[in-house]
């Protein structure tokens, strides 16, 4: 008898701890599902790591029915579908977040640094153009490639006036309160900066563009907006390669608007803190565009310089390799005497256009190959491209390392080899995602000026913590021994 009962106290005993077991298994995998939830990354969790269960399956169909209706709405084809299965609707990008409006504090920075360098005369004590009666205009030929300065403080100003906006959603508004702005604007246009003064004048030791460099460091590391943060919450926009070239040593800490990296040394400039925008476009976009793979001609297009130093010396390699092709185009060109006419032209009527390495990693061929809807070859190892978090190039662009293409008849034959089905899918996502591109005044949903907004928007996190953790020690007493008094170098830079 007490054999026995020592037996069925065994038996209970296990089974007790069984549906302990169990239910503490239960239980801590539902807090594991709650804990992730929360954190808001739910593309990155995937309940089917998790043991199968009653209790989990109804956490996952509701989990799935959340999903469906979130920010996100993605599906493997790129498309969003109806519960009837009917096409309701084509996302350009790989996900589309509802945009939540970028709040800006502008400086009022004198005329001298910005539309005054674009021959504009102030009218009163107003420091801004209104631009409700007249927009000023920006040079045209080359100078309009990095002629995003201009359209970023266009679309701030406008911001300013619902009755405006016409229908469509801003990316972005100024504010006048910097306490309540999310990052700080610099309406500094360096690039037309550098393109236009440059050159020393008789008399004069420094070019008024290294003046007016002078003059904006002097500016911004006096505004308490500056020393709030460092200075690592302001945009400051140097899209030409060369612009703020005096400056950007002093100003490093701050949100950059470029390019690309090819001529900043990795601390100062690089993707986790700053922003690469678009170059716009010189040639003709191709509107009503009804050509197809049979009706181009050309199968590889290119048309620039040839001859460029750094990385750019494979653009002499490739033309000694590809001239004599039949149906390549590659030869010199430039924007004088009908150039972009010619390149105008060649493009539209190309497959295929190369976008080779120069002087620095990026040009503006990539962009103007994009408005004629012919299908990049990226040859550029260290290129850098916008908005490539949400969009994915491989969908409408050629990549080759350079060590491939340098190799006998290796290009030629690859370019070859891509079907005339293949080249249909990349042409017709071209003509999808060519908006994304698009500098407009004023600005349209989803055009380059509101993508460079939302870029800037996807940054502020990070912004925010780099701010908070300097913050850290703000209420300590401050030492008495001396700290350094200039402007401190990024680590690593020398």
């Amino acid at each position: 008898m007490a054999e026995r009962n020592v037996h069925l106290m065994g038996f209970f005993g296990r089974k007790s701890l069984f549906s302990m077991f169990s239910i503490t298994s239960i239980l801590f995998m539902l807090s594991l599902l709650f804990v992730m939830r929360s954190t808001g990354h739910r593309h990155f969790f995937y309940l089917n790591v998790l043991p199968k269960s009653k209790v989990l399956a109804l956490s996952e169909e509701g989990y799935s029915q959340s999903s469906s209706q979130s920010d996100y709405e993605v599906s493997n084809s790129n498309r969003v579908v109806s519960n009837k299965g009917t096409l309701e609707k084509y996302n350009v990008l790989k996900c589309n977040p509802s945009k939540q409006v970028l709040k800006v504090f502008m400086y009022d920075l004198p005329p001298q640094f910005h539309f005054e360098l674009l021959g504009w005369k102030t009218e009163g004590k107003s420091v801004w153009p209104d631009i409700r009666k007249l927009v000023p205009t920006y040079p045209g030929g080359l100078n309009v490639q990095h002629s995003i300065e201009y359209w970023l403080t266009l679309d701030l100003l406008l911001s300013e006036f619902d009755d405006n906006l016409n229908g469509r959603s801003a990316s972005a508004i100024r504010v006048h309160n910097s306490s309540e702005a999310d990052v700080i604007f610099v309406p500094f246009f360096s690039s037309v900066c550098y393109n236009r003064f440059s050159k020393v004048k008789q008399k004069k030791k420094t070019s008024p563009n290294t003046l007016l460099q002078q003059k904006l460091v002097a500016f911004l590391t006096a505004q308490e907006e500056w020393k709030r943060s460092g200075g690592k919450d302001h945009i400051i926009l140097a899209h030409h390669p060369n612009s703020l070239l005096d400056a950007r040593m002093k100003l490093w800490p701050a949100m950059f608007i470029l390019s690309d990296f090819g001529r900043y040394p990795p601390t100062v400039a690089n993707v986790e803190k700053d922003v690469i925008a678009p170059y716009k476009h010189v040639i003709r976009n191709y509107e009503n565009d009804t050509s197809d793979f049979d009706s181009r001609p050309t199968l590889l297009y290119f048309q620039g310089a040839i001859y460029r130093k750094d990385g750019g010396s494979i653009r002499q390699e490739l033309f000694y390799m590809l001239k004599d092709e039949k149906d390549v185009h590659f030869s010199f060109g430039s924007i004088l005497k009908g150039g972009v006419k010619q390149a105008t032209d060649g493009m539209h009527s190309s497959k295929f256009c190369l976008n080779i390495a120069g002087d620095t990693p990026s040009s503006n061929r990539l962009f103007d190959a994009i408005a004629s809807h012919c299908v990049p070859v990226i040859i550029s190892d260290e290129i850098e491209l916008p908005y490539e978090d949400v969009l994915d190039y491989s969908e409408f662009c050629i990549f080759v390392r350079s060590s491939d293409a340098i190799k006998p008849h290796f290009l030629i034959n690859f370019i070859r080899s891509i079907t005339k089905q293949e080249w249909t899918t990349m042409w017709e996502r071209l003509k999808e995602i060519e908006n994304l591109f698009e500098y407009r005044y004023p600005s349209k949903d989803n055009d380059a000026v509101q993508m460079v907004w939302q870029a800037i928007a996807r940054k502020v996190p990070t912004v925010n913590f780099k701010v908070h953790k300097s913050s850290r020690y703000s209420r300590s007493p401050v030492s008495k021994e001396g700290g350094l008094k200039s402007f401190p170098l990024p680590k690593n830079i020398l």
